[in-house]
């Protein structure tokens, strides 16, 4: 049963990175949900809207808006957190993250586990592939460097 709702929320996460790429941008996406709900959704907006910080979770999170509680949430992300969206996710108390693929990027898995957060890698081929469609593109990998901060 969770595995089907994983898979279900995972799907409108990718969902949400193909539409990310269809504007021009980074093919991330993510989902918040609350008991089998979902509060929120969003993807990497880094792009469209010049800001740094509009990674995948933080424009879940953002169009999340006020919540009086993330304890009770679960994130589904189609691509490993980095270290910003990942601090983001321990000061919220997020308790659950389900990861589409880290082959891309490995991201901060481990800081996420070290720190008692629920973490499960899907190591989903459909995340996979937007990423590496996306990166095969000419001019991407330096988008991509941008976003992760890499020279």
């Amino acid at each position: 049963m969770a595995e089907d709702a994983d898979r279900q929320f995972m799907a409108l996460a990718l969902a949400e990175a193909r539409q990310g790429m269809a504007d021009g941008g980074l093919p991330i996406g993510a989902v918040l949900v609350r008991n089998g709900k979902v509060v929120a959704s969003g993807h990497n907006q880094r792009v469209q809207h010049g800001d740094p910080i509009a990674h995948g979770e933080m424009d879940c999170l953002r169009k999340a808006g006020r919540q009086r509680s993330y304890r009770d949430t679960v994130l589904y992300t189609t691509l490993s957190p980095c270290m910003m969206c990942s601090g983001t996710i321990l000061q919220f108390g997020i308790p659950r993250v389900v990861i589409g693929e880290a082959e891309n990027f490995e991201g901060d898995i481990p800081f996420l586990r070290g720190r008692g957060i629920d973490v499960t890698l899907m190591d989903d081929e459909g995340c996979k592939e937007v990423m590496r469609h996306f990166l095969a593109q000419p001019g991407n990998l330096e988008l991509w460097h941008e976003d992760i901060a890499e020279d």
